[in-house]
This record gives C-alpha cells, sequence and structure tokens, in this order.
C-alpha cells in the first residue's frame, strides 16, 4: 500500500509542477508572481520530479517551439515527425538537451520573460542530481515494496516526466474530441481529466495556449485552475489573463 501511494504522491506531484510551474507559468505567462516565489517554485518542481527534473527556461523554449510550429519538421516533439512514442520520446529529449546547452540558435521571440536560476538549473540537470534521485527511489522500494511486481512501478517513478510528456505529446495528438477547429492535430484526450491535471485539454490548449483554465466545456474539469485562483486570491500569484470564450464546435 505504501508503494500504491508513493507512486500516485510522485505522479500528482510531478504533474501539478509541470503544469503549473513549467507549462502554464514559465512557457506561457498566464500568471505572474514574485521572484522569491518563483525560486520556491524551482525547489518545488526539483523536489517533486526529482530524477526528470526538466529546467523551467528550457522546457518553455522547446513548449514556445512546439506552440509555433505544431506538426511541422520544426516541431521537438510531434506523432507526425515520429514512427512510434519512443522515437518521439528520444526526439523530445534531444530537442531539450540542445536548449538546456545552448547547442542550437533560437531566436529571441521565444526566449522572452523565462525564469532563469543558472546554478541551481545546471545542478537539478547534472548527472549526479539524477543518480542521487535513482538511489533515493530505489532505496524507498527495497524498504517498502512487498512484492516483487511492485517493482514494475520504479522504472516510471525514475522517468515520470517523461512518461506524463508521452501521453500528451504523443495520444492527445492521435486520439480524442475536439471543441475547436485548428491546423494542427491537437485533440482533448479525455472527456473529465483526472489524471493529468488538465493537460489532456490539448485541443483547448492550442486554441487559448495562455488561458489559465485548460477546461471549455462545464464537464472539462482543470483541478489546476482552481488552485491557481486559491493562489491568486492568497496573492502568492497574479493572474494575468482569464479563461477565454467557449467553444463553438460540439
Amino acid at each position: 500500500m505504501v508503494i500504491f501511494i508513493f507512486f500516485a504522491a510522485i505522479w500528482y506531484l510531478s504533474l501539478f509542477s509541470q503544469t503549473f510551474f513549467q507549462h502554464r507559468y514559465a512557457a506561457h505567462g498566464a500568471f505572474a508572481m514574485s521572484k522569491g516565489w518563483e525560486r520556491f517554485f524551482f525547489i518545488f518542481t526539483y523536489l517533486t520530479q526529482g530524477s526528470s527534473y526538466m529546467s523551467p527556461r528550457a522546457y518553455a523554449v522547446m513548449h514556445r517551439l512546439h506552440h509555433a510550429h505544431t506538426d511541422t519538421e520544426l516541431d521537438p516533439h510531434s506523432p507526425s515527425n515520429s514512427s512510434n512514442i519512443f522515437a518521439m520520446m528520444w526526439d523530445t529529449r534531444t530537442a531539450y538537451q540542445q536548449i538546456l546547452h545552448n547547442k542550437v540558435d533560437v531566436e529571441t521571440k521565444y526566449t522572452k520573460n523565462l525564469p532563469e536560476w543558472g546554478w541551481f538549473d545546471r545542478f537539478a540537470n547534472s548527472t549526479l542530481s539524477r543518480l542521487l534521485w535513482v538511489a533515493v527511489y530505489v532505496a524507498f522500494f527495497i524498504v517498502f515494496a512487498t512484492n516483487p511486481y511492485q517493482y514494475l512501478l520504479l522504472p516510471i517513478v525514475v522517468t515520470m516526466g517523461a512518461f506524463h510528456g508521452a501521453i500528451v505529446n504523443w495520444f492527445a495528438h492521435k486520439y480524442g474530441y475536439i471543441n475547436f477547429r485548428l491546423r494542427n492535430t491537437a485533440m482533448n484526450l479525455l472527456f473529465v481529466d483526472v489524471l493529468m491535471l488538465g493537460e489532456s485539454y490539448h485541443n483547448n490548449h492550442h486554441k487559448h495556449p495562455s488561458s489559465v483554465n485548460f477546461g471549455q466545456r462545464w464537464f472539462e474539469i482543470d483541478p489546476v485552475y482552481h488552485v491557481i485562483r486559491l493562489l491568486s486570491y492568497i496573492k502568492i500569484i497574479r493572474l494575468g489573463h482569464r479563461p477565454e470564450e467557449q467553444p463553438v464546435l460540439s
């Protein structure tokens, strides 16, 4: 039971950090926060994502390129450019590493207003850091696993960020329904998204990238949006965008 609670905690906490801090804040600037709170969420993201931590700066640049070039050859991650999900995941990793280590020229328009914490990102993305986290996860499983089959969850824990990204970037560009007719393959993967904290409303998001609410229809519940409203109410963040109009297509 402990292992399953641990797995669920890692699943949702790491996903929250991705969708709240790296995606909605760093990539899209859907809300603002002070430098102090920004540093707090850097640390929170590192602690919750562990071995699969991604630099908010590099993630934001890569994601902005995805929106600008969706489903074209310049898209850092698209099923249209990969023969299978694993090839796409490797392409995503390659694009991320190139951006992280400044090995690719990126237009200035994609690098504006990014969260920066250079030395922290260098440590958090280091091989040493990732190996330390893997050691922590393995030790936890050794202590608390009560059946060998529970170790099947360990590789997912270690690569949790890539696992989340693959679900959205592969399946939400292949399966689902649309609210908006777009010039790309983005779809809403789930009708009620309790597994991906709003991230699977991908068609909605590509229509309104800077909206803090990824849900658009009454049954499309985005739990992170309500957390954002709470954080705005208690003055931790400042909202800069409001949810856009309802979809015109059924």
